[in-house]
């Protein structure tokens, strides 16, 4: 059995939010390339040493993160509760969330990457496709995904490719690597919604789950409201509901208010749209209630998120 490696008390720097230039530095360290990591996004190999030192900036990271494992273990502490992770395990951290690495084995090896929140939401080039992959992944109640070996190994590969570009001189690498992290991000999602829909769940069940997340895309920029979506599909909102919280453990409002905030985070950063503009956009009621709902997702208002 490999050795434990734990981590060390009374090693933080701070409590704040970090942005992704200023977390990645501290993560990677010494092994940090002299350019070729500020587009954005960042993939590379990560042992039990460089995972522990995530634990230096006791804070949150204004990024996406996934860490896939493909040997030994890792335990962290998430949301007041001890998770571990082995081969085959893929761990999805959101912009925000406070976790720390509590120990891992002395062989730990795994792949992450980290891609920035504001250029993922940014890039009119995946607008649409990072949408619709990110939705069910990014806001999962519980970070711990378990993918069979030929699923991880097919990330894998997929970091891997991402990680050579890092590496590359390529001219256009800033757009490639947006649009491979949208494929990785689709890939991610089509496995898990596999593995949602495989848990011993009934046919029909899977029909209308799937046939909502296709609806959803479409239609939640003017569709807020659950009869509409259950319309579409030919069923009661009542059962609707029932559905989509017996195959995803979350609501019908929570995806399509998710939908919402994603899409309002791109206009505030990326147009000249006003925010009541914004709001007539998002099929609000008025101005005020888009920054009511806006502030209680982020956590700040639509103009203090657009000025930061």
């Amino acid at each position: 059995m490999s050795e434990t490696i734990q981590l060390k008390k009374n090693t933080y720097l701070c409590t704040d939010m970090y942005t992704f230039k200023e977390y990645l530095p501290i993560f990677v360290g010494d092994d940090l390339p002299e350019k070729g990591w500020d587009n954005g996004m960042y993939c590379l190999e990560t042992n039990a040493v460089k995972i522990l030192r995530s634990n230096l900036l006791r804070g949150f990271v204004s990024c996406f993160a996934f860490m896939l494992v493909d040997k030994g273990w890792m335990t962290i502490h998430y949301n007041g509760k001890e998770l571990t992770f082995h081969p085959n395990d893929l761990y999805t951290y959101s912009p925000g969330l406070p976790v720390t690495v509590i120990a891992t084995s002395e062989d730990f090896h795994g792949y992450c990457l980290m891609a920035d929140e504001h250029a993922t939401i940014e890039a009119p080039s995946v607008h649409d496709l990072v949408h619709l992959a990110t939705l069910p992944l990014v806001h999962l109640h519980e970070p711990k995904q378990t993918f069979p070996p030929e699923v991880a190994q097919h990330l894998l590969m997929k970091m891997r490719e991402i990680i050579s570009y890092v590496q590359s001189e390529h001219i256009y690498k800033a757009e490639v690597l947006r649009m491979l992290y949208a494929i990785f991000l689709l890939d991610l999602q089509n496995a898990q919604s596999r593995a949602i829909v495989h848990r011993q769940t009934p046919q029909r069940v899977e029909e209308i789950f799937i046939g909502f997340i296709r609806l959803l895309p479409k239609h939640f920029t003017e569709h807020h409201d659950i009869p509409f979506y259950a319309s579409e599909l030919n069923i009661s909102p009542v059962y609707l509901s029932r559905v989509v919280r017996q195959v995803s453990g979350r609501t019908v409002v929570d995806y399509i208010n998710q939908m919402l905030l994603m899409e309002a985070s791109f206009l505030l950063r990326t147009s000249d749209l006003s925010i009541t503009q914004i709001a007539d956009r998002l099929h609000f009621a008025d101005t005020p209630s888009f920054s009511k709902f806006f502030s209680r997702l982020k956590g700040q208002s639509p103009r203090e998120y657009r000025e930061g």
